[in-house]
């Protein structure tokens, strides 16, 4: 019963993302990758645009859940993902373009999200070294402290990280230009946000896009050779999915909001149990180690 819940979520989900992209008919993109050599020059930039987004990120939240105080694990999950394109908190990489000026590369922020090629690959790279493992000790800064903007890129750039430190190198004159910034069409950074929301829930990863006719051709989804199903519900599925499809079209935005705060509650709820229990093992280990640190003390005191 469950499985089959699962199923025919994961398939709808699928059916409305085709109605978005058209199937690849096996023609293999060429994924980008980050231009490392560039990193020294946009390091501070990406560093403050960084704190920026942090401090924006939690007091937008804070705003969403008001009354409520925002948690601490709330704002680990915003400095986990803020630096990682596979979640929604680093969308803020996608509006960036890297421009050349003179010995110098200068991030200008864009009206809209654009194609995530090399220089969006090589700022997300950068976030990331910048932040490094020091996720949770920003979120202890940004929730007991509550800092500004300004504290906020003085703590992390400068004392936490040293981005900020030393001016950057001027850019060498053979240095190859990096590409233009392509903005994305609005269907296709719709499309994006739902698979992102969609990121870490079972059977999502590496989902296929299929066209309703591949779907309907595919064995168990509404041919006549189904196997008998013990489940009543079960043995309905193929009818009940066929019912779906009919009314797809005129039904696509109530579809993709129910799905979308489907996934968007479940992935919350896995994430909250997985910090309670990382909170635990904690909140043991900070235990034992002052445990440790007492005894440590009372023997050198009995010497």
């Amino acid at each position: 019963m469950g499985k089959i819940k699962s199923l025919f979520f994961i398939v709808v989900s699928m059916l409305l993302v085709s109605a978005w992209i058209p199937v690849s008919n096996g023609s293999k993109k060429v994924v980008a990758s980050a231009r490392k050599e560039d990193i020294p020059y946009i390091k501070c930039q990406v560093c403050e645009k960084l704190a920026a987004q942090l401090y924006h990120q939690v007091q937008k939240k804070q705003a969403e859940i008001d009354p409520k105080k925002i948690s601490e694990y709330q704002i680990i999950e915003i400095t986990e993902n803020v630096c990682n394109l596979k979640k929604a908190e680093a969308d803020w990489i996608l509006l960036i373009d890297i421009v050349e000026q003179g010995n110098k590369l200068k991030l200008v922020e864009q009206e809209s999200e654009g194609q995530c090629n090399s220089e969006c690959k090589t700022i997300e790279r950068a976030c990331q070294e910048v932040m490094g493992y020091s996720d949770t000790d920003v979120a202890e800064y940004l929730y007991t402290s509550k800092p500004q903007i300004d504290s906020l890129v003085n703590f992390l750039c400068k004392d936490l990280t040293k981005a900020c430190s030393t001016k950057p190198p001027p850019v060498p004159k053979d240095r190859t230009p990096g590409e233009p910034f392509v903005p994305k069409s609005s269907k296709e950074a719709e499309m994006e946000k739902i698979m992102k929301s969609m990121e870490g829930m079972p059977g999502a990863p590496g989902m296929k896009m299929y066209s309703r006719d591949d779907l309907m051709n595919m064995n168990n989804f509404g041919g006549d050779d189904e196997e008998e199903e013990d489940d009543d519900e079960e043995a309905h599925f193929p009818s009940n999915l066929g019912k779906v499809l009919r009314q797809k079209e005129s039904t696509k935005g109530d579809w993709k909001q129910k799905i979308t705060t489907g996934i968007t509650h479940a992935r919350d709820s896995l994430k909250k149990h997985a910090y309670k229990v990382s909170n635990r093992v904690r909140q043991w280990w900070k235990g034992k180690k002052t445990a440790g640190s007492k005894n440590l003390k009372n023997s050198k005191s009995d010497l």
